[in-house]
């Protein structure tokens, strides 16, 4: 939040939709969030219908009128939409342009042929790390398990020493670095500078995925020890294909969003003046929507041109790539109007006036409540959005650095100990033959250090920067 913005919220605060006192609201937000839970978990009602209503239960429970309860619902959702929903669009149709144009097998298949035995858990980690750039992380899970099943069985591995570096690449992506919707989501919540908290993002993922990475999966390999299931290994799509667009051309157009959004923000720090024809020229390209349109337009010639798709075709994969997004954007949406009703119920507000007399961090406090809800609803995007829109108000006298760090924090505990009532949890036993146990031990272990490793880090670079 600008200092401006701030001075305004301060001389015209907003009037909440409802006077009810902090004992009121803070068991309104319990029991909207139980709503939430019992729906999703009990219920297995879908999370966009589960946000709905628990949004509509918090307003009642907050003695706040239905009507504005309703606004404040569908305003949040509609600004939610309108600040990520293209981005998420954009980032869908570069993940299936990537998958279908045989460009993300490519890169597969390259560092692997340059990979040793030691070696493989560590290039598992960076394929995973790059291909999760642009991918959502179901579709990451996918795209790379067969690759990983393929490994495993044929370089004679043990199927966790392979795939827990693939899933720590793609979780961690998941949830610290944008363009995925749940950093965006955050980031737009609390006002953060999206290319601090993309090099910030980066910064702590480093270490955050080698250690729930190549170096947990030595242990998990010794826990569970299971061959890779021959059922899981489809034929890939991309054996199909005349010819592959080539390996530099493929890694240049999936990091030159990255790449334009890092530079905005290096320029905004070295130039550091809004009227500087450099930096309003950077403020552009480096714009996530402007990076990742130009990525999409440079993927037509760098990716589908050599892979011999034709206009007709084009259409179609981004017809495509945008269907399996309906879902992630409705419950992308449903937590913007969720945080919403929060924000103008007084919620943040009664969080910012409480937490003044606490003496823990903002930031831990914004991963334990992204922690509790992860716990609760299963979802990390669920938790992420509910987590931004409790803890925003905190936001509003952070330094740019601090803000971008409490997206990271929120981030960070979303992850935190997948289990029954997560869909990734099922994905991955699933598609590794494992049983609940077994997932356990690999897959929310490795979750839950992913979540433990950030939150620190985070904490941490608190201190110095």
């Amino acid at each position: 939040m600008t200092r401006l913005s701030v001075e305004m919220l301060a001389a015209d605060p907003v009037e909440p939709i409802t006077s009810a006192g902090h004992a009121q609201l803070g068991i309104a937000v319990l029991l909207g969030i139980a709503v939430i839970v019992l729906l999703i978990t009990k219920f297995k009602l879908h999370a966009f219908l589960s946000l709905t209503i628990g949004s509509l239960a918090l307003g009642a429970f907050a003695g706040a009128p239905l009507d504005k309860v309703i606004t404040s619902f569908t305003s949040g959702l509609g600004s939610t939409v309108a600040g990520v929903g293209v981005l998420i669009a954009l980032g869908a149709i570069l993940g299936k342009m990537l998958a279908d144009s045989g460009g993300a097998d490519q890169i597969v298949d390259t560092i692997l042929a340059k990979a040793t035995r030691r070696s493989m858990p560590w290039m598992m980690v960076l394929i995973a790390s790059v291909i999760g750039l642009p991918l959502f992380f179901e579709v990451g899970i996918v795209l790379l398990i067969p690759v990983v099943l393929m490994v495993a069985k044929r370089g004679n591995y043990s199927l966790m020493r392979i795939g827990i570096p693939a899933l720590a690449g793609l979780s961690v992506m998941h949830g610290l670095v944008p363009p995925h919707p749940g950093p965006l989501v955050a980031i737009d919540a609390v006002d953060a500078n999206l290319g601090v908290t993309l090099a910030l993002g980066v910064l702590i993922a480093i270490p955050t995925v080698i250690i729930a990475g190549p170096v947990f999966s030595k242990y998990a390999a010794r826990w569970v020890d299971v061959p890779a299931p021959d059922r899981m290994i489809p034929q890939r799509a991309s054996e199909q294909l005349d010819k592959r667009p080539g390996f530099g051309a493929t890694l240049a157009t999936i990091l030159l969003p990255v790449v334009l959004m890092l530079l905005k923000a290096l320029v905004d720090i070295v130039v550091d003046d809004p009227e500087n024809v450099v930096q309003r020229t950077f403020d552009v390209i480096g714009n996530p929507l402007i990076a990742l349109l130009v990525s999409v337009i440079v993927g037509i010639f760098t990716l589908l041109r050599p892979a011999g798709f034709g206009k007709d075709r084009l259409t179609g994969l981004v017809e495509k790539g945008l269907a399996p997004i309906a879902g992630i954007l409705l419950i992308v949406g449903a937590g913007g109007g969720f945080k919403q009703t929060l924000i103008d119920s007084g919620v943040g507000q009664m969080i910012l006036e409480i937490s003044k007399d606490w003496s823990i961090p903002a930031l831990l406090l914004a991963w334990l409540i992204a922690v509790a809800i992860r716990l609760a609803t299963g979802s990390a995007t669920v938790a992420t959005v509910s987590a931004a829109g409790l803890v925003a108000p905190l936001a509003a006298d952070m330094s740019t650095t601090h803000a971008a760090l409490l997206v990271l924090a929120i981030g960070a505990g979303s992850l935190f100990f997948s289990h029954v009532n997560d869909a990734g949890f099922w994905l991955v036993k699933e598609y590794f033959g494992l049983n609940v146990g077994q997932t356990i031990k690999t897959w929310s272990v490795m979750e839950t250090i992913i979540s433990v490793v950030a939150g620190a880090l985070v904490l941490l670079l608190s201190l110095v920067i």
